[in-house]
């Protein structure tokens, strides 16, 4: 299904009955990395899953996509969709999304799962980081995707998981340059939402990989300091939902039942 939003269409799926899950991709990706998922939800959840600005087959609307024009695409949607307090599930640049959405629109939100994903800012070197991202694939997208798919994955999982790899990377292949690059200045500018996790009535959970390549281990614990936000570690990369499904399915599905 697509909605219109400021000029472009915005994809979703909505599939089940119940309380409503809304899932959050990541950067180079679209909805159908939900597929397992959805699977495991749909008989007891409403379950949505959207296409963010620039991925999929949801359109651009500028150079840059700040995660709170993508938090308001996910709005309109649960506004056509009718939905009250939903629950949400954000991989890495999803989690972004959903934070800027929990901020905006706290009594909106019945809980946040985030799955490899930070509520901080980018730091001064990520920042420098990104800008040489946007130069890589303003001279060869097409490399910067293949390359930065397989990076993402633990090294000792990439043969392993070669076939979901290979998925992932035609997938991520469909995105547009404009997208790319609009994402990835988003996140470069993204504010600082650390303190959602310490000021915020709806449960929350971190999703963890300890060999995750993009984030940092020890910074995501020191930012669950404090806090009542329920940790999930596993042992490896940044795509918890590959490397560790069946886990990350249980977790899921324990969290959304104790909430």
């Amino acid at each position: 299904m697509t909605i219109n939003f400021k000029g472009t269409t915005v994809n979703f799926t909505d599939q089940g009955q119940g309380s409503a899950v809304v899932l959050l991709h990541g950067f180079l990706e679209n909805s159908m990395i939900w597929d397992a998922v959805i699977a495991s939800l749909v008989d007891r959840y409403r379950v949505v899953s959207i296409d963010l600005l620039g991925h999929g087959k949801s359109g651009c609307i500028g150079y840059v996509h700040t995660m709170e024009q993508m938090a308001e695409a996910v709005k309109a949607v649960i506004q056509w969709l009718k939905l009250r307090r939903v629950f949400f599930i954000g991989h890495s640049m999803g989690g972004y999304v959903a934070l800027a959405f929990a901020e905006a629109y706290p009594d909106e939100v019945k809980g946040l799962v985030l799955a490899n994903s930070t509520a901080r800012a980018d730091s001064p070197e990520r920042k420098a980081n990104r800008d040489r991202a946007i130069e890589m694939v303003k001279k060869d997208h097409k490399s910067f995707v293949r390359m930065g798919i397989s990076n993402l994955f633990r090294p000792k999982n990439r043969k392993l998981f070669a076939e979901e790899i290979k998925t992932l990377k035609k997938e991520a292949l469909k995105t547009p340059l404009q997208g790319i690059i609009a994402a990835l200045e988003g996140m470069k500018i993204r504010e600082d939402r650390e303190i959602l996790l310490h000021f915020t009535p709806f449960a929350k959970m971190m999703i963890l990989g300890k060999k995750d390549p993009v984030l940092k281990y020890d910074e995501i614990i020191d930012q669950l300091q404090n806090t009542s936000v329920k940790l999930v570690e596993f042992p490896d990369g940044h795509m918890s939902f590959i490397e560790n499904k069946a886990a990350f399915i249980e977790e899921i599905n324990i969290f959304l039942k104790n909430t």
